[in-house]
């Protein structure tokens, strides 16, 4: 798991950032379910690599929709 940048962000489409965004959700909730099941993740600043990379998407997208 790298982190995006945020420039790399800003050069995807709309339908690349969504589903970027679907792919990184689904792999939080996967490794919140194993950490609530008292497993190891496989990394342990995955969680927050994940997190930080939603909201940078979220972020781009957000400004994107007030200009």
């Amino acid at each position: 798991m790298t982190s995006l940048k945020t420039a790399d962000i800003r050069n995807m489409s709309v339908e690349e950032r969504n589903q970027k965004l679907k792919e990184l959700r689904n792999e939080l909730m996967h490794e919140r379910g194993v950490s609530a099941m008292g497993g190891a993740p496989s990394s342990p600043g995955i969680i927050r690599a994940l997190r930080l990379n939603i909201a940078r998407i979220l972020t781009v997208q957000k400004e994107e929709e007030e200009f």
